[in-house]
């Protein structure tokens, strides 16, 4: 206990005395307790199985373990059906991860008795093959469980995109054909293909909510398609473009359809000077028509040459990402194109100022109240404009100091308090990119 100098009273509103004479009390009723063969005032095996599982799920899985050898009121706790429903499996191999990995001995014992509890279920695997072969051996034997969720995740390629495509689909299979009730499912970078999906929509079209499938190549435009047709409960979808087809949208935006959450697209470049098709306006138009709440979000790494088929016609993107460098001329038909738009990021662009895109950017897109710029150039009149024309709704503004250009009217060290001043809160260039 520590000292209270100048007679202060302790935090629990008691002087020093009083709290020693309290705890001397309590340690003598429980020593006179244990000598009468009483129970301890605090005895931990007398709580409530409820309390005790509200504290169980707090705990990582290895003390969880640990704390189910204390007595045997733990252990039956520790074996609870409600502890067992949402569960990752962390495989990781110790020469080339430094990620802790759940004990093969504990998964066997998950396996043998609580296969039959989980619902939510995700794997984390590092980028070794044995990891992800693993996880498709505990997939395999999930056969009496009924998952509502499943998540792959690959903490670094190339993981379950090296295990032998039948192995896979294998064991995909078995959760799709077991899980009558599967909502929300995650498998971007897999080897899943068009008949795995049909699977999928034979077994669970009525209750599939959300699909992320980005960077799957063995899915063709047909595949993704027949999801499209089958599951109308479809809220959140995520593919990579070359899925995206104005077929899809339409099935999207069918009166059976629910109405479409999110629907993001990866538009990604393997090779420079690689084509993309054009989706037509008509087809986005559609999708607005039945979703006009809809979020579509689009991320972009993509060579400057390779934008020719994008911007030249509206398109409702809300949130839209530039990993790559991206020209003046696009950032243009950005403005023009997309009325739209929520969150803006460009990470590079070059050494062209930006004024004018920026300033018909907020002319145009008067929904606009995030952005981040990284490597690109703006004049500080162009941006102090700007930030004008925005006001307010400029929730999020994170601009590289190295960005701001000083000119005639505005210093580096004078456009903060005139953004401030717009922005109606402080505002200060950000010293690395927070996005």
């Amino acid at each position: 206990m520590k000292r209270i100098k100048g007679g202060e009273e302790a935090s629990s509103g008691e002087s020093p005395p009083e709290a020693c004479k309290k705890l001397r009390r309590e340690v003598s009723e429980e020593s006179e307790a244990k000598a009468a063969g009483e129970s301890p005032l605090c005895d931990w095996s007398l709580l409530p199985q409820e309390i005790l599982l509200h504290i169980f799920q707090y705990l990582p899985l290895l003390d969880r373990a640990y704390a189910s050898q204390v007595c045997r009121v733990w252990n039956e706790a520790f074996h609870m059906p409600e502890l067992w429903r949402c569960f990752e499996f962390e495989l990781n191999q110790p020469a080339s991860s430094y990620l802790k990995a759940t004990h093969p001995d504990l998964i066997k014992q998950i396996i043998k008795r609580h296969s039959n509890h989980l619902q939510y279920v995700s794997f984390k695997v590092d980028s070794s093959t044995e990891s992800a072969e693993a996880a498709c051996d505990i997939l395999s034997q999930l056969v009496n469980c009924s998952l509502k969720t499943l998540g792959l995740i690959s903490t670094a390629r190339p993981s379950f995109m090296e295990v032998p495509k039948s192995h896979f689909i294998s064991a995909l299979t078995v959760v799709f054909v077991n899980s009558k009730s599967l909502s929300s499912l995650k498998i971007d970078d897999t080897p899943v293909d068009d008949p795995s999906l049909k699977v999928l929509v034979a077994n669970n079209s009525d209750t599939l909510k959300l699909l992320k499938m980005s960077s799957c190549p063995h899915v063709s435009p047909a595949g993704i398609l027949c999801v499209a047709d089958q599951c109308h409960g479809l809220r959140e979808l995520a593919l990579n473009y070359h899925l995206l087809s104005d077929e899809l949208l339409l099935a999207l935006s069918s009166e059976k359809h629910v109405h479409l959450e999110h629907l993001r697209i990866d538009v990604v470049s393997e090779n420079p000077g690689q084509h993309f098709h054009t989706i037509k306006k008509s087809s986005w138009d559609a999708m607005v028509r039945h979703s006009p709440k809809f979020n579509l979000v689009m991320y972009f790494f993509l060579y400057e040459d390779e934008f020719g088929p994008f911007f030249n016609d509206e398109i409702p993107i809300t949130h839209l990402y530039f990993g790559r460098s991206v020209s003046k001329e696009v950032l243009g038909r950005v403005g023009l194109h997309c009325p739209r738009l929520v969150e803006l990021v460009v990470c590079a662009n070059g050494l062209r100022p930006l004024d004018e895109e920026l300033i018909r950017i907020a002319k145009h897109c008067t929904q606009l109240s995030a952005i981040g710029l990284g490597e690109c150039e703006v004049s500080c009149s162009a941006f102090v404009e700007f930030v004008k024309m925005c006001g307010r709704r400029l929730s999020q503004l994170s601009i590289m100091e190295e960005v701001l250009i000083p000119d005639h009217k505005y210093s580096l060290d004078e456009i903060h308090w005139e953004v401030s001043k717009h922005l109606g809160r402080v505002w200060f260039p950000d010293m690395m990119p927070t996005w």
